[in-house]
């Protein structure tokens, strides 16, 4: 099931606090307007409604394509400090990471044996990840990634997933895990409901999807003269009248989108402000409207990476708590099972 965002705010309005989300990132790089548009400020409003929040920075899943974890301490440092400066409060939320927490790890055994192997393989953001992936041929981990993703939700049975359209695939293996461990061993874990952000799929600048690997995104820490560069080399067409055609026009219609989303606005009104103003004016639009929107959480994420004894007290305060939660779903569910035998 997919909540719009009128039922989301029909839901939480009731008992905010009974409700609880499992979101997280993988830290290999800073995170970009994506990121925050499609899910982190979801996060951020689910918080302030009183819902559990948890965080996960999925340092394990760096190496679904990646043969080592290059710079791992400084990439999860970071982006720890992009979930505090976009306005995630650690005092309420669970910031953890996969490392620090063996048993949601462990939980991924009787998940896989819930899956079967044509249900991974033809998994088609997994098959995306492949198809983008720098390694000459990707590991097992590769495959078990959504199952993987199973177990970080359900380990803390969170009911709301924040997701970008992308990842929906993900979320439906781990509404078919949770069901199937359900019927065959009875009733442990939910089954969570997708939150889709209102905001469209946001491209990269080059007109593909916005990614940290593809060097078409801009971070929630670029520098201005780094956005004007970006969004100087982004794609456009031939037509200098500017207009909100997604169907038709995609990348022109992707820099009015990031521009609308910076300022607040509906993308039709920003089209019609440019009018005949063409691709230059666009580009000048987006530059100053994304700068501006960027510049606070550049200046908060700036004092808090300048600190890191503070990001790695959030760090600790959330592995304790998510390892307290951890080992409690993993008695239930051994006990489900019947393989608590010394207890």
């Amino acid at each position: 099931m997919t909540l719009t965002a009128p039922e989301l705010d029909e839901l939480v309005a009731g008992d905010a606090a009974q409700h609880r989300v499992l979101t997280g990132d993988r830290p290999t790089g800073a995170l970009h307007l994506g990121h925050y548009f499609g899910t982190l400020a979801n996060r951020v409003r689910l918080q302030r409604a009183g819902v559990d929040v948890f965080v996960l920075v999925a340092d394990y899943q760096v190496l679904t394509d990646r043969d080592v974890a290059e710079r791992l301490e400084d990439h999860v440092l970071g982006l720890v400090a992009d979930y505090l400066a976009a306005g995630i409060d650690p005092a309420t939320a669970t910031i953890f990471t996969h490392t620090a927490v063996p048993s949601l790890n462990q939980l991924l055994l009787p998940f896989l044996s819930l899956m079967s192997v044509s249900e991974l393989s033809r998994n088609p953001t997994v098959k995306d990840e492949i198809q983008h992936s720098r390694q000459e041929a990707v590991s097992g981990l590769m495959f078990t990634y959504p199952v993987h993703q199973a177990a970080d939700i359900l380990f803390c049975k969170a009911d709301l997933v924040p997701v970008g359209r992308d990842q929906a695939p993900h979320l439906e293996v781990t509404r078919t895990v949770a069901r199937r461990f359900n019927e065959r061993y009875g009733p442990v874990f939910p089954l969570p409901e997708m939150l889709l952000s209102d905001a469209p799929l946001l491209l990269g600048t080059d007109g593909q999807k916005m990614s940290k690997s593809r060097g078409n995104a801009i971070s929630l820490s670029t520098p201005p003269d780094e956005v004007a560069r970006l969004v100087k080399r982004a794609k456009t067409d031939a037509d200098r009248h500017i207009a909100y055609a997604p169907e038709t026009r995609p990348e022109v219609s992707n820099l009015v989108l990031l521009a609308a989303l910076a300022q607040g606005r509906k993308p039709e009104e920003v089209a019609a402000d440019i009018g005949g103003g063409g691709a230059a004016e666009l580009k000048r639009v987006v530059t100053e409207s994304v700068n501006e929107f960027l510049r606070p959480i550049r200046a908060a994420r700036a004092a808090f990476i300048a600190d890191p004894a503070q990001l790695k007290a959030v760090l600790a305060a959330g592995n304790a708590r998510a390892n307290e939660i951890a080992e409690t779903t993993l008695t239930e569910v051994k006990s489900a099972m019947g393989m608590n035998y010394l207890h």
